[in-house]
């Protein structure tokens, strides 16, 4: 909440653009909506033993960033509608602590979010080239280490960056984080569907035996697990760019009355934020059959 205030009201400049207000029950309503999707697919990767690979973990992983943003943003609002009730203050101490948390916990989801797919990334990369050595390199335990050492390293800078997020340094380096992931993530997906579609025709001009007939079954379905994670990441940059670009805009140029306009949208760029955890289940549930199945047995009990 301070994060984000600090954020929309760095500048104090007027502008002919009013600033867009969106009603608190419409955040309200997202952050519920997401938080039971997320928790769905978490409870579904955990319930279904089929589900228990690397890129489901991994997926799993998302998900959960996914539940804590929305759980937090949820609390949030009900804070927000208690403040407008009188209830609370929006200056005093206990409330500065747990603003201190709520952005420490929004930050950590979205890191976690970037280095998610980061982790995804690779792991896909590995299953479409090595994939003989797929479960050899891609084992569980190194699995669970990676997430644990995710997890870990994004709550530490979450804490430091909303400590210092004053600081037109720890802007920078939000920014550079999320461009750095965002290249090195598109360079991954663009070498490997490059040299996919080489791959794909040489095994498809091999008239072999079942040997070939079934590594091209387990090419096809690592791919179709890479086209469902460019799926993912692209509805990610497509809900979290416009929030980038009013801190590059906050950062650049904060006294041009032009960005002004851009940035009289600030709570628009918040929703789409929030948009980003609704959307991941769905895409789960088109892409996937397993989790499909695995959705209809828990809301059926069967």
């Amino acid at each position: 909440m301070k994060l984000f205030c600090l954020i929309m009201n760095t500048s104090m400049n007027k502008t002919d653009c009013p600033e867009l207000t969106l009603p608190v029950p419409v955040f309200f309503a997202i952050g519920v909506f997401s938080l039971m999707e997320n928790l769905l697919v978490v409870v579904a990767v955990i319930y279904n033993r089929n589900l228990h690979s690397p890129m489901y973990g991994f997926m799993c992983s998302l998900a959960g960033f996914n539940t804590i943003a929305s759980l937090t943003k949820t609390c949030e609002n009900v804070l927000l509608v208690f403040a407008d009730a009188g209830q609370l203050e929006r200056i005093g101490s206990y409330e500065t602590k747990l603003d201190d948390v709520i952005d420490s916990v929004l930050c950590m989801s979205f890191l976690g979010s970037i280095f998610s797919f980061l982790a995804i990334a690779v792991d896909r990369y590995v299953s479409v080239f090595h994939a003989l050595r797929y479960h050899n390199i891609m084992t569980m335990r190194r699995t669970w280490t990676s997430l644990g050492i995710i997890w870990t390293i994004c709550g530490v800078s979450a804490m430091f960056i909303v400590s210092f997020f004053d600081f037109k340094f720890i802007m920078i380096f939000f920014v550079c984080l999320f461009l750095i992931c965002f290249v090195i993530i598109c360079f991954l997906y663009v070498y490997m569907f490059m040299l996919a579609r080489n791959h794909a025709r040489k095994i498809a001009s091999v008239n072999s035996g079942g040997g070939e007939n079934c590594r091209l079954r387990w090419w096809g379905g690592s791919m179709r697990g890479a086209i469902t994670l460019t799926i993912l990441f692209g509805a990610f940059v497509l809900c979290w760019a416009p929030f980038f670009l009013h801190v590059i805009i906050m950062a650049v140029c904060p006294t041009d009355p032009y960005c002004e306009c851009y940035r009289s949208l600030f709570q628009l760029h918040v929703l789409l934020l929030m948009s980003h955890a609704l959307i991941d289940p769905a895409i789960y549930a088109f892409r996937s059959a397993e989790l499909r199945h695995t959705f209809r047995k828990m809301i059926l009990c069967s």
